[in-house]
């Protein structure tokens, strides 16, 4: 019987998600990757032991995380009900729709028919009553504005979720959207985008300014650039590596002399740091507390608590942003 760490919370900084009453540990652990029904199991009830026993309380997944679509779910309820039925209102559980999940015009973007039941869905799989955060997985041209707002509103409202985020929504849709959510009065607290040293566009757009002056949110995904930054590619492409096994997230055409050239300097800063060039990355996005939590993914137990490590040190001199950002744009 799993009995979690003492001092899980003493590893972990947490912070306030946005304006809301609710904080996120600045590391998440997300279930897209190594989750599905091709993983193992065992592996799987590790990691999630090894983030929570060192502060990771929240556990990010949506409807059609696998493979097979719903595979996620239906195996993180299984650990649940193993190992974390007793820490439930220590847990913050998220989940998203708005990708392709079932067959026919019911079963993606952002109609309310599709919200509604995709979350009933989720419930079941998960074997819970509510999640803390449902997100709308991406923006919908089509759906009115109006309908997906009223349905998360209504969700919340139906006591199936505790708050509602958005991802994938650049700036103008977020000012958009939040407007809305702000006269119902809906828990709307966070959007979730992908960040990077490799991929800037929440600070291009003005998504990453604008949130923290409005009270909003930010919780960022592939913070290492689907593996680059890490030391998987110091010398070049590693035969096993998800470029040559995969190739569906990260392409090998993206994988440049020029990315490698930076990638290797980067992890020069990273050592003199003493950290990992990961380790670094992450610390990298938490840098102006602008940010509120990091996802990581994890292959297995380890990968995690190297991610956790980068928490003895976010900070950076402003001689190591300017080197940072000499490289990247260099």
């Amino acid at each position: 019987m799993y009995t979690a760490n003492k001092n899980r919370y003493d590893k972990m900084k947490y912070n306030r998600c946005g304006a809301s009453g609710l904080k996120l540990p600045a590391v998440s652990l997300g279930l897209w990757h190594n989750f599905g029904s091709n993983a193992s199991f065992t592996n799987m009830r590790d990691m999630c032991r090894t983030a929570f026993d060192n502060g990771i309380t929240h556990f990010d997944l949506a409807n059609n995380y696998g493979p097979v679509y719903g595979a996620a779910e239906t195996n993180f309820g299984r650990i649940l009900k193993k190992d974390f039925k007793s820490y439930r209102d220590e847990l913050i559980i998220s989940t998203k729709a708005g990708y392709d999940m079932w067959e026919g015009p019911y079963g993606d973007w952002g109609s309310k028919k599709y919200l509604v039941a995709s979350l009933d869905q989720s419930l079941k799989r998960m074997g819970l009553e509510y999640v803390d955060i449902f997100y709308h997985h991406r923006p919908d041209p089509d759906t009115p504005l109006e309908e997906t707002v009223c349905a998360l509103d209504g969700i919340v409202r139906s006591g199936k979720a505790l708050y509602i985020g958005i991802s994938n929504y650049d700036r103008e849709q977020t000012k958009a959207i939040a407007a809305i959510f702000k006269e119902l009065r809906t828990p709307f607290i966070i959007n979730q985008r992908s960040y990077s040293m490799f991929n800037r566009a929440i600070e291009k757009d003005g998504l990453k300014d604008y949130a923290a002056k409005n009270g909003i949110g930010i919780i960022t995904f592939c913070p290492l650039s689907q593996g680059l930054l890490t030391n998987r590619y110091l010398n070049g492409i590693p035969a096993d590596s998800r470029v040559r096994t995969d190739g569906r997230f990260l392409k090998e055409s993206s994988v440049t002399q020029e990315t490698l050239n930076k990638v290797r300097a980067l992890n020069e800063i990273a050592k003199e740091r003493g950290q990992s060039l990961a380790q670094t990355a992450l610390a990298w996005i938490l840098r102006d507390n602008d940010i509120t939590s990091v996802l990581v993914g994890a292959s297995k137990p380890s990968q995690i608590l190297d991610n956790i490590g980068m928490l003895s040190n976010t900070d950076f001199s402003e001689e190591e942003r300017k080197r940072i950002d000499e490289i990247l744009n260099g």
